[in-house]
């Protein structure tokens, strides 16, 4: 058989198995967030309705929740909601869920985005600088600073950029979203000003992490002799770095890059509190506190899918940019 065929074959095996393992854990999801939240002490409607409910009031939301049926029917039920979009109905708002969860995507996915951007920027920057400056001052400079980042908490940090750049220099709102519609007084600029400071917030750890690895894949890169047999071409160290020594280290930064952009969407639970954006954290927050079980329910497994999701996509892009994989099976 060609070789060709042979790592097309051993590529589509490895999609397969990744594929495979996907729909296995999204469903080991939903098995676990149904089963925690239906093992919970009590009535589900006791705990939404508070202690002070009568029990007619009890029986009438159990009914509605479906909690009379059997156990299984619930699941089965709820996963069917799953694949057709219908999520229920929220208690607290007495709206429909999936309405309520695509309203606070238009704040959560943007912010993630946009701090995932200076993520990247940021700590691509730091780490080919420290590593290109290996053992000498602007190599120290950034492995401090990048600790400093990872040591502190992002909620503070938020609290410290409300009161530097909007309490005192006045540049941006201490809180609040403008909106993406310009009909609401908001419109495109607007609402990205709104979430540059928690973006920023966002991205500090995340920045101060990436650096950190991307310094140690470039480091890594820079011992082997390709590189060694560039330079010795007459090629600048520039275009060294960023021409080949990066393309080579991209497989655990993109990596690494994958699991941060999942920490990003679930963190922004804390964020978007401290800056008062009607994001999806902030949604899951009220459901919290409001005893919105479904809502919580619901917004837990879309959470959990888009970590399983994002970690299978970079599955994939790592097979599509790692040569070894593609040459596995390919030897005669």
């Amino acid at each position: 058989m060609p070789r060709s065929q042979t790592s097309e074959r051993t590529i589509g095996y490895f999609l397969i198995k990744r594929f495979a393992s996907f729909i296995a854990t999204l469903a080991a999801a939903s098995l676990v967030i149904f089963g925690v939240l239906d093992i919970l002490p009590g009535n589900a409607a006791e705990m939404m309705l508070g202690e002070s409910a009568t029990p007619e009031a009890v029986r009438v939301l159990s009914t509605k929740l479906g909690l009379d049926r059997p156990v299984l029917l619930r699941y089965a039920s709820w996963l069917q909601g799953l694949l057709v979009g219908d999520l229920g109905v929220s208690i607290a708002y007495d709206t429909p869920i999936a309405e309520l969860i695509t309203q606070r995507l238009a704040v959560t996915v943007p912010l993630a985005m946009l701090a995932m951007a200076l993520t990247t920027l940021l700590a691509l920057a730091a780490g080919v600088y420290a590593a290109a400056h290996h053992t000498k001052v602007g190599d120290v400079g950034v492995m401090i600073a990048s600790q400093l980042g990872i040591a502190i908490p992002n909620f503070w940090f938020a609290i410290l950029l409300i009161l530097v750049f909007a309490v005192n220099l006045g540049w941006f709102s201490a809180g609040g979203f403008a909106g993406w519609s310009e009909d609401d007084g908001g419109g495109l600029f607007a609402g990205l000003h709104s979430l540059v400071l928690p973006s920023i917030a966002l991205a500090l750890v995340q920045a101060a992490i990436l650096a950190r690895i991307t310094r140690s894949a470039v480091l890594d890169v820079l011992r082997e002799d390709f590189v060694r047999t560039a330079r010795a071409k007459g090629l600048s160290q520039r275009a060294v770095l960023w021409h080949h020594v990066l393309r080579n280290a991209a497989v655990p930064v993109l990596t690494v890059m994958g699991l941060q952009f999942a920490n990003l969407l679930t963190g922004t639970i804390v964020i978007e509190n401290v800056f008062a954006l009607p994001g999806l954290g902030r949604l899951v927050f009220q459901a919290i506190a409001n005893r919105d079980l479904i809502v919580v329910q619901n917004i837990v497994m879309l959470l959990a899918a888009l970590v399983i999701a994002i970690n299978f996509i970079v599955d994939v892009s790592v097979a599509a940019i790692d040569p070894r994989l593609q040459l596995v099976g390919a030897a005669p």
